[in-house]
């Protein structure tokens, strides 16, 4: 189905060609290509006005996610009853955000922006990191998509989720 990817900010340059490969890649690796799928990347001031609005923590971050299918457990794929339930969700990625924190911490901003984005995803495939066992559960997926994104890349990429919990 449809990938969409948004630039709604001007304080970083983009090459979304890049991105777009690499999301498609983990689509195609999570078996849901089928699903349309929104990317929306934003400025610090939108992403913590999302942030506030649905997380009350009024300061910016790398990402949100907005599933479509609300409730499902974690690598449940949605088992659509229409054509219009072929959606995964929408991933807001604090551009800004992201890469204030790659300079500080002398990371590559494109190939974190990969990583941030497959975070991104496998929250809206039910995956959390609210407990240490679902923090484990969604840092093995990560660990494992993006070592299949790798193997087809060349790219090194680590989950996000590494020592977060």
């Amino acid at each position: 189905m449809s990938l969409v990817i948004r630039n709604l900010q001007k304080v970083i340059p983009l090459r979304r060609i890049p991105l777009r490969r690499r999301i498609e890649i983990l689509q195609k690796i999570l078996d849901v290509q089928q699903f349309d799928l929104g990317i929306i990347c934003v400025n610090n001031r939108n992403i913590q006005l999302l942030n506030n609005t649905y997380r009350q923590k009024n300061v910016p971050t790398d990402v949100l996610s907005f599933p479509f299918h609300e409730n499902l457990k974690a690598g449940e794929l949605p088992q659509p009853n229409f054509r219009d339930e072929y959606n995964l969700g929408d991933v807001f990625l604090g551009v800004e955000y992201i890469y204030e924190q790659c300079q500080e911490n002398g990371e590559d901003y494109y190939s974190i922006l990969t990583v941030t984005a497959a975070h991104g995803l496998c929250h809206l495939l039910g995956y959390q990191h609210n407990t240490e066992a679902e923090w484990e559960q969604m840092y093995q997926k990560e660990k494992q998509i993006l070592e299949e994104l790798n193997g087809i890349t060349g790219a090194n990429l680590q989950p996000l989720t590494k020592n977060h919990f």
